[in-house]
């Protein structure tokens, strides 16, 4: 979400570029007609090519010659007009899942580039839901469309910041940016409660981890299978993660295994640091699991 905000706001300041923010849980197609129906300068251009515009709500009514109610047709209209004006927009959505909207909306950004409109589609989320829009057979161009995996913030630069925020030596900093896993939540939520302790981070450890179990780790947890719950806790139970004693626990034979495996490394949950051992990618998160089981017994 920050990169994806830093990329809009710098493409914004470019000349000639129009960026567009909108919600997956709205209509965006409408969303799209009416944000840009919105945007002061492109006001002026569709007063210029006889376009009037008037929204109520995300409801688009764009009268020309012809009044228009369709919002595909609206935004084709605009978007050909912005293109005469060499003019370009960016539209970014931020945790994009797969719903009937997205497809919908998807489908018809097919057509836009079909038409050779100048439109820009920039777009974040979970992994799974990323994968289960690629995956859909009527939108292939999304499978071809460049994808960006965020990895974890170098430990090295976490290190370094906390060191100079809190003055720290440097096998506290370093040990205190370990605590975080390169987890971008856990990086700022650490530093701000360090930062409340007077740069005592060892005496936030228990607030620390509440954060990460009440805000993430609990939503991660109700959303994961049973199957999957099961796999994380054997990784959990094993100091080593290695995957002979992993699937010791679980007593299953290889060929099981790796499916499971490949649903945890497709969720972000673990990384392979080395071949035949796993390990959790969020810090703490082993720790919460073996408690959590504890309670659901």
């Amino acid at each position: 979400t920050v990169m994806l905000t830093e990329i809009a706001n710098r493409i914004k300041s470019e000349k000639d570029w129009i960026v567009i923010n909108l919600s997956p849980e709205f209509d965006l197609l409408e969303s799209l007609a009416a944000e840009l129906g919105e945007v002061n300068e492109l006001k002026k251009l569709f007063k210029i090519e006889g376009l009037s515009v008037s929204l109520a709500g995300i409801k688009i009514d764009i009268a020309d010659s012809t009044p228009v109610t369709d919002a595909k047709v609206a935004a084709t209209k605009m978007l050909k007009i912005i293109k005469k004006k060499g003019k370009r927009v960016l539209i970014t959505i931020d945790e994009v899942f797969n719903n009937d909207s997205v497809k919908k909306f998807a489908s018809v950004f097919q057509i836009f580039l079909r038409e050779d409109l100048p439109v820009y589609l920039l777009m974040t989320g979970l992994y799974d839901n990323i994968r289960s829009l690629q995956d859909e057979k009527s939108l292939t161009f999304l499978y071809r469309a460049p994808r960006i995996e965020m990895e974890p913030l170098n430990l090295h630069s976490i290190a370094g910041n906390y060191k100079t925020t809190f003055a720290l030596e440097n096998e506290k900093a370093r040990k205190m940016a370990a605590f975080t896993k390169g987890y971008p939540y856990a990086f700022q939520l650490l530093g701000f409660l360090t930062w409340e302790a007077d740069g005592d981070f060892e005496s936030v450890t228990e607030e620390y981890r509440g954060y990460l179990e009440s805000y993430v780790y609990e939503k991660i947890y109700s959303e994961m299978s049973p199957k999957d719950r099961e796999t994380a806790v054997a990784i959990a139970k094993t100091e080593s993660g290695r995957v002979e004693e992993i699937k010791a626990i679980l007593d299953i034979t290889q060929s099981e295994w790796n499916p499971y495996r490949k649903r945890l490394l497709d969720k972000g949950l673990i990384t392979v640091p080395e071949r035949g051992r796993v390990s959790f990618t969020l810090p703490l998160f082993g720790e919460f699991l073996l408690e959590r089981q504890d309670i659901t017994l």
